[in-house]
């Protein structure tokens, strides 16, 4: 199946499930779900900010069962997928043990703040402002939301007559990398270890746990895969990742034994199919993250230096266009 249309707002899969997008899919524009059966419903995911997650219930309101959640389920710990998590009231949150000790690291006032705050943080500062600060309505996150129950590796839920399995394929993405899975309708929620037409951001990895969580979804051979970002499709977008990360992890292991540096070699890999993705600047990640799992003695680089090196990329992209398409 090849993605559906990439409109914003309610996605209609049938028989009780729903799947909400917000193009164009890059920083902060996530993705989320809705399982309805028998007056039950389980949402999976909220999004980043306050406003955006209400306007999300309001439209799932509209369809059957939606007037309510009775439980939320967070795929991973980054704030697009858990900020608006205190607007769901009267939902039980789920989540892994993992992820809801990295949630807890989050401070929402830094995000808010970023407005005001952004010149004083440099270059990263700069790189967050310009792909989230301008954005997103951070205000209205004071504390954070957790989940209320955890669990680790699976959890089976009921959800009316349904079942709904959550499985921890992290670390990966983050250090822990929930999918939902319907296996009655053969659909699959996947969190953000599929961005469909978007470069992936290794924050965790190795990454050859990524790609051992592609393969598992493409196992569970999925009819329909909701993605967190980028249209609804179908496994074909699950493989296409798989292969990305095959061609990243290939051309970056000859850089490495060729003494190329990490920077450098970020720009020096061609991206072939892969050149029409958005975000490309997280390439620069993903071939540090392959460096330093190969040279532990590697000078670890910080969040903010990261984020600092792909502003460097985009700018330079920008300026004289990225030339990885060869």
């Amino acid at each position: 199946m090849s993605n559906w249309e990439f409109r914003h707002g309610v996605h209609d899969i049938g028989n009780g499930l729903y799947g909400y997008v917000q193009p164009d899919g890059t920083w902060g524009w996530s993705n989320a779900g809705l399982v309805s059966s028998r007056g039950q419903t389980l949402l999976v995911d909220t999004l980043m900010s306050v406003p955006l997650t209400r306007a999300m219930l309001e439209d799932f309101a509209k369809v059957e069962g939606g007037d309510h959640v009775d439980l939320l389920i967070n795929t991973h710990a980054n704030p697009d997928h858990f900020f608006g998590n205190g607007v769901v009231e009267g939902a039980e949150i789920i989540g892994t043990n993992a992820m809801r000790e990295e949630m807890s690291h989050f401070n929402p006032r830094a995000l808010a703040d970023l407005s005001s705050t952004w010149q004083e943080r440099g270059e990263a500062g700069e790189f967050l402002f310009e792909t989230m600060g301008r954005q997103f309505d951070f205000s209205g996150v004071d504390e954070l939301s957790l989940p209320t129950r955890t669990f680790d590796e699976k959890l089976s839920l009921s959800v009316g007559d349904k079942r709904v399995d959550l499985i921890d394929l992290g670390p990966a993405h983050t250090l822990s990398d929930t999918i939902a899975w319907v296996p009655e309708d053969r659909v699959v929620f996947t969190g953000d270890l599929l961005f469909n037409e978007g470069h992936p951001v290794l924050w965790a990895g190795p990454m050859s746990r990524w790609i051992a969580a592609c393969r598992y979804i493409e196992e569970l051979q999925p009819e329909v895969v909701v993605p967190g970002h980028g249209p609804i499709c179908g496994v074909s977008a699950v493989a296409g990742m798989r292969e990305y990360f095959e061609h990243l992890m290939a051309e970056a292991r000859g850089r490495f034994e060729a003494g190329m540096e990490w920077r450098e070699a970020a720009r020096d890999i061609p991206l072939k199919d892969y050149a029409h993705w958005t975000d490309p600047e997280r390439i620069v990640v993903n071939v540090y993250s392959l460096y330093k799992e190969w040279n532990p003695d590697l000078e670890t680089a910080t969040p903010p230096a990261l984020f600092a090196e792909m502003l460097h990329y985009r700018k330079e992209c920008a300026h004289a266009g990225c030339n990885h398409a060869h």
